[in-house]
C-alpha cells in the first residue's frame, strides 16, 4: 500500500481542519513515519502499555475504553477520522485506556521521541496538540454533564447527533446517512446504560421519526429535532487542528 504524503492527504481538504502552512506541511512529511492498516477488533494500543508511537486516524473508527479491576468497561469516547491518539503514551508513559479498532482503519504513524521536535520547531502546530488534549478534556466534561444530567433519550440523542455531525462535515456517508460501525453495547457503555435500556431508546427515537442506527448505518432525519432532545446547540462543528 503507498503511503500518502501530508501534502496528498484527503483529511487537509476538508473544511472542518485547519489549512496548514507551508512550513506546516514539510515538517509533517518529516514527522510522519508511515502508516499503519487494521482489522476490525485489533487493539491499537493497550492500557497500561507503553506505545513509542502516536497516530492520526486517516480512515476507519475506533472507541477509547477503560477496564476496571472487576472486567467492566468503560467507553471513553469514539475514535473517528482525523483524531489522535497515542499521546497519553507519548507524555505520561504509559497508555491509561486502551483503543481499539471497529472498522478497518489506516492511521498515520509519528514516533513518540519526535515530539519534542515538533514543540521546538513548530509553534503553531505545538499549539494544535495542546488544542486536541483541551478539547478532549471538554468533551469528557461534557460526557460526565450528559450521563449526570440528561435521561437516557436525551443522552442517546446527544451522542448520535455528536458523532453524525462530525462525519457529516467531513463528507462521509450520503446525506442523512453517515456509517456507524458501532455495536449498541459500545454505545451502552459510554453513555451508563443498560443494552436493553439502549435499545428502547433507540426504538424509541426511530418511532418518534428522529434517527434510526440500523446495519452499521446511522440515518438522522430530523437533525433540529435531535439537538433539542439533546439540549445540544445547533451550530455546526468548529474548525480544528489536524496532525
Amino acid at each position: 500500500m503507498r503511503q500518502i504524503s501530508c501534502q496528498n492527504c484527503p483529511l487537509r481538504r476538508k473544511a472542518l481542519f485547519r489549512p496548514f502552512e507551508e512550513d506546516e506541511l514539510a515538517f509533517m512529511d518529516r514527522f510522519k513515519v508511515g502508516e499503519l492498516s487494521v482489522d476490525p477488533g485489533t487493539h491499537l494500543l493497550i492500557e497500561g502499555a507503553n506505545s513509542p508511537q502516536i497516530f492520526t486516524v486517516l480512515e476507519g473508527m475506533g472507541l477509547r475504553y477503560k477496564t476496571l479491576e472487576n472486567g467492566r468497561r468503560q467507553v471513553i469516547n469514539f475514535l473517528l477520522p482525523g483524531d489522535l491518539t497515542g499521546l497519553q503514551a507519548g507524555l505520561l508513559g504509559e497508555m491509561k485506556h486502551s483503543v481499539q479498532a471497529t472498522s478497518a482503519m489506516r492511521l498515520c504513524v509519528f514516533n513518540r521521541s519526535d515530539l519534542w521536535s515538533l514543540y521546538r520547531k513548530q509553534p503553531s502546530l505545538a499549539y494544535d496538540v495542546t488544542w486536541i488534549a483541551a478539547s478532549e478534556e471538554h468533551f469528557l466534561g461534557e460526557t460526565l454533564a450528559t450521563v449526570g444530567q440528561r435521561d437516557a433519550a436525551e443522552r442517546v440523542a446527544w451522542a448520535l447527533l455528536k458523532i453524525f455531525r462530525r462525519l457529516s462535515e467531513m463528507g462521509i456517508g450520503q446525506g442523512p446517512r453517515v456509517p456507524l460501525p458501532y455495536r449498541q453495547q459500545d454505545l451502552a457503555d459510554a453513555l451508563g446504560l443498560s443494552l436493553v435500556h439502549t435499545n428502547k431508546t433507540l426504538a424509541r427515537l426511530r418511532a418518534r421519526g428522529l434517527a434510526e442506527w440500523a446495519d452499521g448505518e446511522l440515518h438522522v432525519s430530523d437533525v433540529d429535532g435531535m439537538a433539542e432532545l439533546a439540549m445540544a446547540d445547533a451550530d455546526e462543528p468548529s474548525v480544528r487542528p489536524l496532525l
